[in-house]
């Protein structure tokens, strides 16, 4: 296994400019209560994660610069029109785009840079190996964007664009994505549903569909992908309480055997620490210890499976205090280095019998596909 010994931040101040309307926390103002709420989509969450990696592990950290996705790159994800209809709402001042996701007059610019940056970083893990990691801390988030529509804050699928960007190119002929946010990765789902070359594994809080119209899919074990893409899109929902120990759970029998299985020449991450303890749109236990066995093990199957190819792109995570510690959580894991620093908000114990439960039984469902322990 190559030692990592450094990290590459791609970055664009952009990002910080995106800002969805404040009302009743994500939902839209009714004017019932006495104080409107900031979205929880805040710049104040990659501020966070910034300065604890400035505070904490910055030797050996290079900030590269982002480039925003060309509309080509877009447009093998994303419809043109949506594109179109997303840049002129934009434009026009923005708004609410669905229930709780909303944007204006930066987020178009802001969603083009965070695939951009997604885009770099998938790039920058095919031309080096794991000794030079690349992450790409970036809002808005991307996997509940579909091809033709916005969902769940999200508004361009920063992991699905930066996937399709290495296959078009011929930098791999498979890539395996990784989805611990806990909520579902629809839209990821979504893009390669019908797909054999992309690998898509979504962990998740049993949560179902929240909104019929722009939220289709339930993220159940029924989903598992048509066609040519049978068996090849798992979701693992967890039920509530799950924590560190239910993770590595689901690495031990489903994750680990799968991606080895699949053999992919690239392993994306969308890392999203929502599943963390406070989480405030989670309702998951994971500690800051419980994301630095994400990280390391997520290593070790990069190094083991993926050819020493490994990309991790921020998503969700909206505590912003226990994001920061948590996402650092995560960079611990995969360059192999230990802080010191303790989780300040490990307060709740996990449910394990539970997710041990539900894991087996999702386990049962998708050997029908995979060799699975």
């Amino acid at each position: 296994m190559s030692e990592i010994n450094e990290l590459t931040v791609f970055w664009n101040d952009s990002c910080l400019d995106h800002e969805p309307p404040a009302g009743e926390f994500e939902a839209e103002w009714t004017g019932r209560l006495a104080v409107e709420e900031p979205h929880p989509d805040r710049h104040e969450r990659i501020r966070n994660v910034r300065s604890i990696i400035e505070a904490t592990i910055d030797d050996g950290v290079t900030w590269d610069e982002a480039i925003p996705a060309t509309r080509a790159q877009l447009e093998r994800v994303h419809d043109p029109a949506y594109i179109d209809e997303f840049k002129t709402f934009c434009e026009a001042g923005g708004g609410r785009l669905t229930a709780e996701t909303g944007a204006n007059e930066a987020s178009y610019p802001a969603a083009r840079y965070a695939a951009g940056a997604a885009l770099q970083a998938a790039e920058h893990a095919i031309e080096n190996d794991l000794r030079n990691l690349p992450y790409a801390l970036v809002r808005p988030s991307g996997h509940h964007a579909q091809p033709a529509q916005a969902d769940g804050f999200c508004f361009f699928n920063n992991v699905a664009i930066a996937a399709e960007h290495a296959l078009e190119t011929s930098r791999t002929q498979r890539v395996a994505i990784l989805d611990w946010d806990v909520h579902h990765g629809n839209g990821t789902q979504e893009c390669f549903y019908e797909r054999d070359d992309v690998l898509v594994i979504s962990v998740h809080n049993d949560h179902w569909s929240w909104d019929p119209d722009a939220h289709p899919q339930t993220g159940d074990v029924d989903e598992h992908g048509r066609g040519a893409g049978e068996g090849y899109n798992l979701n693992v929902p967890l039920p509530a309480g799950t924590g560190d120990g239910g993770y590595e759970y689901v690495f031990d029998r489903i994750v680990e055997p799968v991606v080895t299985e699949f053999d992919p020449g690239l392993l994306i991450v969308s890392a999203g620490q929502d599943g963390g303890t406070v989480d405030p749109l989670g309702r998951n236990v994971l500690t800051k210890t419980g994301f630095e066995m994400l990280g390391r093990r997520t290593r070790e199957l990069a190094a083991d499976a993926a050819g020493d190819t490994l990309a991790l792109v921020q998503e969700g995570g909206y505590q912003i205090s226990h994001l920061a510690y948590a996402t650092l959580g995560v960079l611990e894991g995969v360059l192999d280095r230990g802080t010191g620093i303790e989780d300040p908000m490990a307060w709740m114990d996990e449910d394990f019998d539970s997710a041990e439960r539900a894991v087996d039984e999702i386990v049962e469902y998708y050997d029908t596909y995979w060799n699975l322990p």
